[in-house]
């Protein structure tokens, strides 16, 4: 059953930033319905009403219903889903757990991957005299699985994949690359920050070990939040950097890890937001990832379509298969200035800056792009008015720099 218009205008109605703001930034932070926002509000007043810590003891089952959620998300168990505060700190933490890296040894990753692992990463290959390589890509610009295949050898220790990056559309093969490092015994990161909510995702069809993504962006859940999965045959190789009474418990006279995922959590948290980003993965299943994909993609489409065929517009997309975000310039014109322009027209998109990918925008030559994301809520009227403040945007860029007549 795909998603009707009734269906869209019921799920717009029960968020109230639609009212406000014609969004574009759901790859940044979506909008939460309005039973997310409860949630979290009505935790916080128990938490004034009758103080936090007894709060929260009660809602225990509350938020382990919000792993039970996300497993159910990833087809993955329970046990195998850990909740942290941002991607970047699950994706790291599992990271900083594998076993010391010595010199020659590889870490293989492509030139799309987030800044952040890749620092993570590079900083630990100079630490310990590994390497840092980026797999080749295929003509339409995702990573080749055939190229990886061909640079496996008993020296690499970790193959990471950021499967839809952040500053376009692309969407990268991830099973592909999952069944050639589970052939080899090679460790798989995938970081899934912006297909969570947007793309239907199996850990098991993956192949992966471990996979991270945030709760703030297509699911719609609160920002400081984050899933982290670890499969369980791989958690026993992990070892984390950091502990404390939660992740490892002083028993029979010495710390003892967990047994589950929940060993890269810690004993603070936001219970409150934990349990938002419950509600928003439960209505994310509800509605049916598929339907969401469906949806995301038709919209995407014509964004795309109508942005080719504007004067002064340079699409950015890469790939063969799209997601819902969608990047572009206008040339000659920062893309803060083209930001700062919507916005004044309540209208929100992103300006990416080349940290955000660094690799493939050096590759690329590309200092910073605009980034338009779609979601199911997203309506085509709303993409007629983005579409139409940029031609107004460009005719005022072309009067303004129109030779004066003396």
């Amino acid at each position: 059953m795909t998603l009707s218009e009734n269906d869209v205008e019921r799920l717009r109605a029960d968020t109230p930033g639609v009212e406000n703001v014609t969004h574009f930034n759901h790859s940044s932070c979506s909008l939460p319905s309005n039973q997310v926002l409860r949630e979290v509000v009505g935790h916080l007043y128990r938490e004034a009403a009758s103080g936090p810590s007894e709060v929260g003891i009660l809602a225990a089952a509350d938020v382990q219903a919000t792993r039970d959620a996300a497993a159910q998300l990833l087809n993955a168990s329970p046990g195998e889903i850990a909740l942290t505060g941002s991607g970047s700190q699950g994706w790291g933490a599992a990271f900083a757990a594998l076993p010391r890296l010595k010199p020659g040894d590889r870490l293989l990753t492509s030139r799309h991957e987030w800044g952040g692992n890749l620092s993570m990463m590079r900083r630990a290959a100079e630490r310990s005299g590994a390497t840092v390589e980026f797999i080749p890509c295929r003509t339409d610009g995702t990573v080749s699985p055939e190229a990886l295949a061909n640079m496996i050898d008993e020296r690499v220790k970790l193959v990471a994949l950021t499967w839809l990056p952040a500053n376009g559309g692309l969407i990268n093969p991830a099973a592909e690359l999952g069944r050639i490092t589970r052939a080899a015994g090679v460790p798989y990161f995938v970081d899934a920050g912006q297909a969570l909510g947007q793309l239907e995702t199996d850990v098991n069809a993956i192949g992966c070990d471990v996979l991270k993504g945030a709760g703030r962006k297509f699911l719609r859940g609160p920002r400081g939040t984050a899933i982290l999965y670890v499969r369980d045959s791989f958690l026993r190789s992990l070892d984390p950097m950091t502990c404390d009474v939660l992740s490892a418990p002083w028993l029979d006279g010495g710390p003892r890890l967990r047994e589950d995922a929940r060993r890269f959590e810690t004993s603070e948290n936001s219970f409150a937001l934990q349990l938002g980003l419950g509600e928003a993965i439960r209505q994310a299943l509800e509605i049916g990832i598929a339907n969401i994909r469906d949806r995301i993609e038709t919209l995407s489409q014509k964004l795309r379509a109508e942005l080719s065929e504007m004067a002064g517009i340079a699409p950015l997309d890469l790939g063969t298969e799209k997601s819902g975000i969608v990047s572009f310039s206008i040339p000659g014109m920062p893309a803060a200035e083209v930001r700062g322009h919507l916005a004044r027209n309540n209208i929100n998109v992103a300006a990416i800056a080349a940290a955000y990918c660094p690799v493939d925008m050096a590759e690329r030559g590309l200092s910073e792009v605009v980034r338009a994301s779609v979601s199911y809520l997203t309506t085509e009227s709303e993409i007629d008015r983005l579409t139409d403040a940029l031609r107004q945007l460009r005719a005022t860029r072309s009067r303004d720099l129109a030779p004066q007549s003396q």
